[in-house]
């Protein structure tokens, strides 16, 4: 064989697709008689590029014909986002004693948060903050450690110059973390154990002094591997070395001119010695540039790089790598776009998609990959960060039975299994408030099995009773609510005994003082398993979650951990969220979902890129929370826009496909989307000229034709006529207002029978407050004693909101007082009934309802008191005859229809507890609404008069008559908003504005 003149470093275009032009390499290259390619040694990123690999050979082997194959063995370097391990082949059994084993890295993040705890002091964050502050400072340690940049570095003199000239929080931001890295580093060296990342570059590096001694005698080749580490760097120099060996990099541009390469930057390479490694104009956001960092780490000059003479299979056309080159140029040479020829900016098979929401453009991809599989053996995949997207997607095609693999996964924490355990977590957290405790009983895997109907039944049943305001914390506090569901389910109480006999170990006694975490994941697994069975573990994200909590628990019982159940929830949320639950295999053979880490070095004939906004695709970079980028810079450490340049890199990769959409919505979520930098130079790049040609229009018409629909019909304002048996209902006297005034909403109330229901854990309402008002009177007239205590008492008992008891409390107590002193001022009175029920028959239709208060006078004649914790009704409202709840509750007492207060009523009276200027607590009034002698308005002998006239009017036209109950007959009538979605009021308010809204 003759001598090597040196290193063997390859590239392959974009437009070429790495796998498929790989393998078609590498056959001819290394295929043996009979033995294939099994001397053949490959070196990939990770698992995916292997399982990408394996496919592109089996495609070759089925293309030439091949009976049969053995592929070449295939090692992972491993890939520290994807959280993956090296391969036995750089870590073998006996890798040396000189390299310890790695720690764990959920200890580490534990022990850190401890240690953090104790540098900073008082000054350090609790609980989630806490331990999200050790996870940064971890992944800081991680990309010191991955550039080879040791904790010395942080004390040399320049770097302290640094530190002290930075604003105060961050020379205290780097202090701290030197301090907590020493002290991690020296625990370490005493557990004789390595950092992960320290002790993959001695893998690297114990690989490459090993082969360098004592070459491998089997060829090796590194595919793939573009990540820039610096020991990584000089194993891929020995690869490249080796007898045979061979380093093939991806998607490298070899066109790319001279000059556009040198404006760069220096990458790594200073341009004097001792210099920065990383200029402060390097395009670091360019696509070639982690490449050209990673060459200058490799000590490999541009060219000596060589191209990757095999095609693959489905290539793109060759002048799409020249249009890909000039559409990432830097500024400088960006300049040449203005005099390119149309053929050198055409990007032939890139169509541009424009959506208008991310709903529609998911509905268009999901038709685009729909429409190709129409063709026989075609492979499509959709390539996006955004994960909302991706799951529309895949819902979208289960319209037509495919089942697409995200084989970016799911965060564990939006799993069912993940759900479970979180749900549990804020029961415990929050005491068994209602809105976690409703939502884990009705959870899917809880209650499952024969009984789940049976479950739902009473899950959903308990759910009713506690809407509205939260009831006490704790368990016991439920059972009144339970017993009042006992009274029709015989079986609930014991049902419940048996919820409150699994979740009662979760209750702590004070959710801040803090708990050893161990023990707290202890009982979170056994009442989730309680409540759930097996099926908790059942499925692949039970077995992630399975993992999740054993890790957890034996770690954080070896460090000690303690944490505030209150903080759980969030922990456990972060803790999950860096989990993906990956489905398992069996999804649709030509159909792929890939984020932007599991797309590299796969191929399909149809790429489409989703989501091409700015803050998806690239996503924001965020400086490094810890270090200030002068000193990050100073040690030799890429920017925060590195990442940038890695996104680019994958845009460019994907544009080299056969068959190219770029697909992004004008809005999102939040409102109107900014297009991603990369679709702005695309758009640049083809121009007025071409971008009409390149424009994909059909598949968004499609899109909105499948969700079109024929102009609905105008909706008329509402009047129905139930029948004569429907209509003939009793009548509240607080229904007589909304009958005059809003007959719908009498007409769903009483006929209807419908009610709104409180949200869970509900703020406290108007309503609320005056049915709290009115218990704490109602007590008080009846026990007589001190006003103040009872009402303390009551708040106490309802389980007064924190924010009400701040803001209405001061102002309750203030009118309480009032009402006292002027109930002892009026010694001419006799309190007669307090919350006294009353009836009569007028026109035979029952009259009901409640009086809050009944006074009888010196004279014998009664006055009739109504508690408002809100303005009472203005003297308009009560002349109109829309505030009639007085005139009706006198009308049964005159009629006898309380047997406590008969008589002649005389008086009228709102007691208010709003604000007022004249009252001595500064809250609380009274006032009547009838007129004492003045000219104008209703007088006090024609009230009841009038009241009876307005009953019988309604009941002769909407009771026993046939009038429509015509929806806002008065439209300034001030009723509740609870049936305006029935009446679908915003369809035709607008349009009946010149409709007669008279009576």
């Amino acid at each position: 064989m003759a001598e090597r003149s040196g290193p063997e470093v390859y590239a392959i275009a974009a437009h070429r697709g790495f796998a498929d032009a790989l393998v078609a390499g590498l056959l001819p290259r290394y295929r043996e008689e009979d033995i294939g390619l099994a001397r053949l040694t490959l070196l990939l990123p990770s698992q995916r590029a292997a399982r990408t690999v394996s496919e592109a050979f089996i495609r070759l082997a089925g293309e030439q014909g091949l009976a049969g194959l053995l592929m070449p063995r295939m090692a992972v370097v491993g890939d520290l986002d994807l959280d993956e391990t090296l391969g036995p082949l750089l870590d073998p059994i006996g890798a040396g004693a000189d390299i310890p084993p790695a720690a764990d890295p959920t200890r580490r993040w534990l022990r850190v948060a401890q240690l953090i705890a104790e540098e900073a002091g008082a000054d350090a964050p609790r609980g989630a903050a806490l331990l999200r502050q050790a996870e940064q400072l971890c992944r800081t340690m991680d990309r010191l450690l991955v550039e080879d940049i040791a904790p010395e570095a942080l004390m040399q003199e320049p770097v302290i110059g640094i530190v002290g000239e930075q604003a105060a929080h961050w020379a205290e931001s780097t202090r701290l973390f030197l301090r907590v890295q020493v002290r991690w580093l020296a625990e370490l060296e005493a557990r004789g154990e390595l950092d992960a990342a320290a002790r993959r570059n001695r893998l690297f590096d114990h690989a490459a002094r090993r082969w360098a001694e004592t070459p491998p005698a089997t060829p090796v080749v590194a595919a793939g591997v573009t990540s820039a580490a610096p020991a990584l760097a000089r194993l891929l120099r020995v690869v490249s070395e080796s007898p045979r060996g061979a380093v093939i990099l991806p998607d490298f541009d070899l066109t790319l001119d001279p000059a556009v390469w040198e404006e760069l930057g220096c990458a790594g390479a200073p341009v004097e010695p001792g210099g920065p490694p990383f200029g402060s104009d390097d395009a670091i956001t360019h696509p070639q540039y982690h490449l050209k960092l990673l060459l200058n780490r490799m000590g490999i000059a541009r060219s000596e790089v060589r191209p990757w003479h095999r095609a693959g299979l489905g290539a793109a056309p060759p002048e799409r790598s020249h249009a890909i080159s000039s559409l990432f140029l830097p500024p400088r040479a960006s300049a040449a776009w203005a005099s390119l020829p149309p053929e050198s900016r055409r990007l032939s098979g890139v169509r541009l998609m424009e959506s208008a929401n991310p709903e529609e453009e998911a509905q268009a991809i999901a038709l685009l990959m729909r429409e190709a599989l129409d063709v026989p053996e075609r492979r499509v995949a959709l390539v996006t960060p955004d994960r909302g997207l991706a799951g529309r997607v895949t819902a979208h095609l289960r319209r037509w039975h495919i089942e697409a693999d995200d084989t970016a996964g799911r965060a564990l924490s939006q799993t069912p299994a993940g759900r479970v355990l979180l749900l549990l977590a804020e029961v415990m957290a929050e005491h068994a408030a209602p809105v976690p405790l409703c939502a884990l009983l009705q959870h899917p895997l809880v209650g499952g099995g024969e009984g789940r109907a049976l479950w739902l039944e009473r899950a959903r049943a308990l759910e009713l009773r506690l809407r509205g305001p939260r009831p006490p914390q704790g368990l016991e506090s439920l059972r009144a609510r339970v017993a009042a569901l006992a009274r029709r389910d015989a079986g609930a109480e014991a049902w419940w005994d048996g919820i409150a006999a699994i979740l009662a170990p979760l209750m702590p006694g004070d959710a801040g003082e803090p708990l050893p975490l161990a023990a707290q994941i202890d009982a979170l697994a056994a009442a989730g398993e309680a409540l759930c069975g097996l099926a908790l573990w059942g499925r692949e994200d039970g077995r992630a979650l399975s993992a999740l909590v054993e890790d957890l628990r034996a770690r954080a019982d070896e460090v000690g951990t303690m944490l505030e159940p209150l903080a759980l929830p969030a922990v456990l949320r972060d803790a999950m969220d860096k989990v993906a639950v990956r489905p398992p295999y069996g999804g649709h053979p030509r159909v792929a979902i890939y984020g932007l880490l599991e797309s590299r070095m796969s191929r399909a004939d149809l790429v489409i890129c989703g989501g091409l906004n700015e803050g998806s695709w690239p996503q924001p970079p965020g400086p490094d929370p810890l270090l200030p980028p002068a000193v990050l810079r100073a040690l030799g450490v890429p920017g925060a826009d590195f990442r940038i340049g890695l996104a680019a890199h994958d845009l460019a990769g994907a544009l080299g496909a056969p068959a190219v959409v770029l697909s992004r919505a004008q809005r999102d979520g939040q409102g109107p989307a900014i297009p991603s930098r990369f679709l702005l130079r695309v758009r640049a790049l083809l121009g007025e000229d071409l971008l009409a040609a390149h424009q994909e229009q059909g598949m968004v018409a499609l899109a909105r034709a499948l969700d079109h629909a024929d102009p609905a019909p105008r909706y008329e304002r509402p009047e129905p006529r139930p029948g004569a048996e429907q209509r003939d209902v009793a009548l509240a006297v607080t229904a007589l207002d909304r009958l005059r005034g809003d007959p719908y909403q009498f007409y769903a109330s009483a006929i209807l029978r419908l009610r709104s229901l409180d949200a869970l854990d509900a703020a406290p309402s108007p309503a609320w407050q005056g049915t709290v008002a009115h218990r704490i009177l109602q007590e008080w007239h009846e026990q007589g004693g001190d006003l103040r205590p009872i009402a303390e008492r009551v708040l106490d008992e309802e389980n007064a909101h924190p924010l009400m008891r701040g803001l209405w409390r001061p102002r309750l107590l203030a009118a309480l007082d009032w009402i006292a002193a002027e109930i002892a001022r009026l010694p001419d009175r006799e309190i007669v009934a307090i919350e006294a029920d009353g009836e009569m028959v007028v026109d035979g239709v029952r009259i009901h309802g409640r009086a809050d208060r009944i006074d009888r006078l010196a004279n014998g004649e009664l006055a009739i008191v109504d508690y408002k914790t809100g303005s009472p009704p203005s003297a308009g409202m009560v002349i109109k005859g829309y505030a009639l709840q007085l005139g009706l509750i006198g009308l049964m007492a005159q009629a006898g229809g309380i047997p406590k207060a008969t008589g002649e009523p005389s008086h009228f009276e709102y007691w208010s507890f709003g604000k007022h200027a004249k009252s001595e607590t500064g809250f609380g009034y009274r006032v009547e609404r009838i007129a004492e002698g003045r000219s104008k308005g209703l007088k006090r002998e024609e009230y009841l008069d009038v009241t009876m006239g307005f009953l019988r009017d309604a009941i002769s036209r909407w009771i026993k008559g046939d009038d429509p109950f015509t929806a806002r007959l008065n439209p300034d009538y001030p009723g509740y908003a609870d049936y305006d979605q029935l009446m679908r009021l915003d369809e035709w308010q607008a349009l009946a504005g010149d409709a007669e809204t008279g009576e």
